[in-house]
């Protein structure tokens, strides 16, 4: 019980690092959809993988009508992760998203295909996805990558780079480019 408040309090911490618009520990539990989801997905993934799946999937329904926010049970969510706004976002059943995440409003990390294996985006840690950006198929996009507003992804990101644009493309920092080469 105290691994699950200290994941609480973890996680009200990082709204009020990454939302401005939060004022204070009270008003983020309060008024965190994005967190709420999040909160809900652990509960989901847990029923998932104890085989309650038709129960995770009755949950997830209910979470994205309360919070707009739909999270597949199956998809496994970081720490620290904080979805700014929620409304609109969709994460798949194979979605992976890494520690320390920033997401906007809108973002879709969706399959291409319709097999049963591994079919939607790894996303690294510290990575911020702008508002409406859709990551699609069975790509990396690497730690401290930046996903611009509205940019379709089907392609890998390297660490530190930035994808923008439909089709994104990649820019890499010249730090991101050093990285690569040693």
């Amino acid at each position: 019980m105290l691994q699950i408040i200290e994941r609480f309090r973890e996680d009200i911490q990082a709204v009020l690092e990454r939302d401005p618009a939060a004022r204070g520990p009270l008003e983020a539990f309060l008024f965190s959809p994005g967190m709420h989801a999040l909160w809900m997905h652990r509960l989901n993934h847990w029923l998932w993988r104890a085989n309650f799946k038709l129960l995770a999937r009755i949950l997830a329904h209910f979470t994205r009508l309360l919070t707009g926010v739909e999270i597949h049970p199956g998809a496994r969510i970081g720490r620290r992760v904080v979805i700014d706004h929620g409304m609109g976002i969709v994460i798949g059943e194979t979605a992976e998203v890494g520690d320390d995440v920033l997401m906007y409003h809108g973002v879709t990390l969706g399959g291409t295909g319709f097999t049963r294996e591994k079919r939607h985006p790894t996303i690294g840690k510290g990575v911020l996805l702008g508002a409406h950006a859709v990551v699609l198929g069975p790509i990396v996009v690497g730690d401290g990558a930046k996903i611009g507003a509205g940019a379709v992804v089907t392609k890998p990101v390297p660490p530190g780079a930035t994808a923008i644009g439909n089709p994104a493309q990649i820019i890499v920092r010249e730090e991101a480019l050093e990285a690569l080469e040693v």
